[in-house]
């Protein structure tokens, strides 16, 4: 079966304390970024871009411990390719 190349977009908004947490973001349980939050005042857009066979890829973001801060992911949407979120 033909693989697809989609590119997926999300705005991460973070809110912390002290200092910024690191967050991992999984596609198919699979490891696919791991970063940590530096940015003040501003969200960051993730750009996952995926070259896969078409199904159904669940896509999971995840503070790492100690979770310091608190992610909420907005606006999840597809940017190019054949895809549905």
């Amino acid at each position: 079966m033909q693989t697809h190349f989609v590119r997926i977009l999300c705005d991460i908004h973070c809110k912390y304390d002290e200092r910024g947490p690191r967050y991992c973001i999984f596609v198919n349980d699979e490891l696919f970024a791991e970063r940590t939050w530096i940015w003040q005042d501003q969200h960051l857009e993730e750009a996952l871009q995926i070259n896969a066979r078409p199904g159904q890829y669940p896509i999971r973001i995840e503070l790492v411990e100690p979770d310091i801060g608190k992610l909420k992911v907005r606006n999840l949407r597809v940017d190019h390719g054949p895809a549905v979120v």
